[in-house]
């Protein structure tokens, strides 16, 4: 098991039942691959550093995990396909 970031940008305009659903959904399928969920924070709606499909703002929610090695490409398959996630990133600590 290794230690991972990931932070996410979920669409702005989502109402907080979708925003925690999706939160949800993306713990779920890290512990659905055998992974260890540490820690969440939601930091909230924060202004982007340059517009992306033209949003300019997002919710920026980090979750701090622990993986099996192979389990990262699996998560960052699911979370491309998730249309209100504007932006994603998988770091090994």
């Amino acid at each position: 098991m290794r230690d991972y970031e990931l932070i996410f940008i979920v669409h702005p305009e989502l109402d907080e039942t979708a925003f925690t659903e999706v939160v949800n959904r993306i713990k779920g399928w890290i512990t659905e691959s055998g992974g260890e969920i540490t820690k969440v924070d939601i930091w909230g709606k924060r202004r982007l550093a340059y517009p992306i499909r033209k949003q300019i703002e997002g919710q920026y929610v980090l979750i701090e995990t622990k993986l099996a090695p192979n389990s990262g490409t699996l998560l960052e398959r699911n979370i491309r396909y998730l249309e209100s996630v504007i932006r994603y990133s998988l770091i090994a600590k």
